[in-house]
């Protein structure tokens, strides 16, 4: 016959091509189609010419798979997906694996090329007969399919998805000669391992790797005979043979696996029967089913971070323009993150945090940490002491990246930026500050004339020290021992514009990304708020000379097939000149070493180390923030939720108990923040070379001073004139006890140097001398460790997890003074 095949390829295509034609004329009556593989007419013609015009070439696109966040050492953190896939090589699953799939799905797999003739005559005679469109696909034909589909689902294409497993004669034609292309251009093995790592095993779990471990806790190369029956069966229905929700349906399926691996030889009648008497639900013992991506990460608030960072940090704009398409990559691409944690330094951070503050206390406490590399921004560790299952809140990092609003407020923190503007404006290390007197019982009030153009308030300040002190003091002693009204007076002198402009260029923000609020008491005292790890970084900026870092936890990124990704350098910059740096270094050595400083005891000296603490309004909260030349870290120690008692006064930390560090009377930041610190910088530094800070330059020690005239007892008219002819910018301050007359200057502020071309205070005399308060210092050391920052001005509030909180109001501006 001139029409009929002379091979069973051609005998093939007619007969699938006739199926076509068949259903294209709505001609799907057992009698009209299988009669016309005998003809030899136009219709056997066509239907063979519309199975050929079919495309024929058959694209095998890369799985889906997790990709690999993996700390410095290579440890996994975790591993993001869409589909909990692991990609393996067939030599990885046991070969019982492979034997019960092939018996349950396609017993002839290895001797058909891609179309089992019998199984397709059978299907075929019974879809005719009943009018369904029915399987007889081999295991080729299923990988085509499911293939087509996830690639389907890969692009978003959802209507190609449906269609990709719709049962129509058309799909299943298109499906069946895409097998052809596939078993002539791949072998059984591959083939066979595409498959076994492409379906799905029920219970989330995508590929046989996937499947072992979730349901059995083993890798598929460890794989039973009983075990691998289990989960051939489940393929066919995942949810009906789900041995999780259906055991009794997934034993039934298992031991019809079983069976038919017997009679195929596969394996003996002693070894099916023994795998039969195990109950499924004693299979499932160790099983690791699929929780979030961090949730079961050993690491999972850093695993949180990541996954925000490494989708919305403009460096990773390499994994794709937008958030959606670069979490796309991450969970399908099978990229290799290596990260700049130090798994010890890790470990090492949250031990000494959750031996002050223990997770799940009921004390509403809270403790944070981050680890940053000077002159590289590499975030080498950060931890809490909270509870990731029961708030996923990042206490350590931005808004942006999975963190609060806005922070915490940080306190004498603050101070280290006056003393970068005041040494740039020219001020000499060993410079002096006349301090206004004050006590917890007696603040000290700067007045609204005093700040007017220097500082944005529009009330009077009131500021406390925590004992009684004030007077002429060295910049040292006010930076060692945290004297909050020699800072005010030193931010006005400044400007608290210049501070606030400082604290931009160092890094400084709340956790929303904005700036902290402009006030004098947010500038100066740390009223405002921001994140442990930005205050880490800004601090890093000192230790590396002045240059700001970008925090980074990105060491590499690898493809799937294992080419570099070209991640961009991390972002820095010089921002303080380094002998400025190199000047506030000196000085922020003073609350470690100094005999009076608010964190002696913090450290031991080995290796030199400067830092400064900070304790909030009603010591809600408490910090430390240090570092030496190769490493910075900040601590905090609060209250999580930030509430007020009766009296509107913010929840304080005196009388709480911290593990191992006992209860305490007054909290401090060098009471727990600070050896928490010291702790944690031990193992931060343990390994490297001790290195010096460099010395400050004379430039910087001796500033741009010079000498001011002796004032004292001139009037306001004639001081003002001697200084204003000399270059100085004069303004009149508050009224002092001196045995000065009335009215005239007392004394100025600075007091017998000044910057040239600076701001030079006239502090008047009252005219008589109060009567002299008790000495300073009467109690033990320990009691007033950091001082109490107490302001009066509004500031931002704290966050609570889970809670968005107000935004703080800001201060109006000052009305006009007569």
């Amino acid at each position: 016959m001139d029409g009929r095949a002379h091979n069973l390829a051609h005998v093939l295509r007619l007969l699938t091509g006739l199926v076509v034609l068949s259903v294209l004329m709505g001609l799907l009556m057992a009698g009209l189609a299988i009669p016309a593989i005998g003809a030899g007419g136009s219709a056997t013609k066509s239907g063979v010419k519309a199975f050929n015009d079919l495309p024929s070439e058959f694209s095998v696109s890369p799985l889906a798979q997790q990709s690999r966040i993996l700390d410095a050492s290579g440890k996994l953190i975790a591993n993001p997906y869409d589909e909990n896939r692991i990609i393996v090589p067939l030599k990885n699953i046991s070969p019982w694996m492979q034997k019960a799939q092939i018996a349950i799905e396609d017993s002839r797999f290895y001797e058909h090329g891609g179309l089992d003739v019998r199984g397709f005559t059978r299907a075929m005679v019974s879809n005719f007969q009943s009018g369904d469109v029915q399987g007889a696909s081999t295991l080729t034909q299923q990988y085509v399919k499911i293939t087509l589909q996830e690639n389907a689902l890969r692009r978003d294409d959802k209507d190609a998805a449906k269609a990709a497993v719709a049962k129509t004669y058309t799909r299943k034609l298109q499906e069946l000669k895409y097998a052809l292309d596939v078993e002539r251009n791949y072998t059984k093995e591959q083939i066979l391992t595409g498959y076994l790592n492409l379906v799905y095993y029920g219970d989330q779990a995508y590929g046989v790797e996937a499947a072992a471990q979730n349901y059995f806790g083993i890798s598929a190369s460890k794989l039973t005979l009983v075990q691998s029956a289990l989960l051939a069966g489940i393929v066919q229905q995942p949810t009906t043979y789900n041995p999780v929700q259906n055991p009794k349906q997934s034993q039934t399926r298992r031991n019809a696996v079983l069976d038919r691996m017997q009679v195929l030889g596969m394996a003996t009648a002693k070894d099916v029967a023994a795998a039969k008497k195990i109950p499924v639900a004693n299979m499932l013992g160790n099983r690791k089913p699929p929780k979030g991506v961090c949730q079961r990460s050993a690491e999972p608030f850093f695993c949180a971070y990541m996954m925000e960072y490494l989708q919305k940090s403009p460096q990773m704009a390499v994994l794709g323009k937008t958030p959606a398409e670069r979490l796309k990559n991450i969970n399908q691409g099978g990229l290799t993150i290596t990260t700049t944690l130090d798994p010890k330094l890790q470990q090492a951070t949250l031990r000494e945090l959750t031996k002050a503050v223990p997770i799940g206390n009921r004390s509403n406490l809270g403790a944070a940490s981050t680890v940053i590399e000077p002159g590289t921004g590499k975030i080498l560790a950060m931890a809490q002491s909270t509870d990731f299952a029961k708030s996923q809140l990042n206490l350590n990092v931005d808004q942006r990246y999975g963190g609060s609003q806005f922070g915490y407020q940080f306190g004498s923190t603050a101070k280290t930026y006056a003393l970068v503007a005041a040494l740039e404006s020219g001020m000499p290390l060993d410079g002096t500050i006349n301090a206004p007197s004050a006590s917890p019982e007696d603040p000290h009030s700067f007045t609204r004339a005093e700040m007017k153009g220097r500082c944005n308030s529009d009330k009077d300040w009131s500021v406390e020290n925590d004992y009684r002190s004030g007077g002429e003091m060295s910049l040292a002693r006010a930076t060692a021992e945290s004297i909050n009204t020699a800072f005010g007076q030193l931010v006005i002198d400044v400007g608290c514009k210049k501070v606030h402009e400082t604290m931009g260029r160092m890094g400084v923000h709340q956790g929303d990304g904005k700036p902290i609020y402009d006030s004098v008491a947010s500038i100066t005292l740390g009223a405002g708020t921001m994140t442990p790890m930005t205050i880490a970084a800004s601090y890093a900026t000192l230790a590396a000379r002045g240059k700001y870092c970008e925090p980074t936890p990105i060491a590499s990124i690898t493809s799937a097939g294992g080419k570099p990704v070209a991640v961009p350098p991390t972002s820095c910059k010089q921002v303080v000149r380094a002998d400025i740096a190199d000047g506030v270094n000196a000085l922020l050595q003073g609350p470690l070493r100094d005999p009076r400083g608010t964190a002696r005891g913090s450290w031991d000296e080995s290796r030199p180390a400067a830092g400064k603490t900070g304790t909030t309004n009603n010591h809600n909260q408490s910090w430390f923030v240090g570092y030496t030349p190769q490493r910075a870290a900040s601590v905090w120690v609060g209250n999580v939720i930030v509430a007020k008692n009766a009296r509107g006064d913010l929840t304080t930390l005196n009388g709480k108990c911290f593990g191992t560090y006992g209860c305490k009377r007054s909290v401090f930041g060098g009471t727990i923040a600070g050896p928490v610190w010291g702790e944690i910088m031990k193992a931060a530094t343990a390994g490297l070379p001790v290195v010096n800070f460099t010395p400050p330059s004379a430039a910087v020690r001796n500033g741009n001073y010079v000498p001011l005239p002796d004032v004292v007892g001139n009037s306001v008219g004639t001081a003002r004139a001697k200084l204003e002819a000399l270059g100085f910018t004069v303004r009149v301050g508050a009224m002092v006890d001196s045995q000065v007359d009335e009215g005239r200057v007392a004394r100025t502020s600075p007091g017998a140097r000044a910057p040239k071309g600076g701001v030079v205070t006239l502090l008047i005399s009252r005219g008589y001398e109060s009567t002299p308060t008790a000495p300073a210092r009467t109690q033990p050391r320990q009691t007033f460790t950091q001082p109490t920052t107490r302001v009066t001005t509004p500031v931002a509030p704290d966050p609570t997890p889970g809670v968005k909180p107000p935004k703080p109001p800001k201060p109006p501006k000052p009305p006009t003074r007569p």
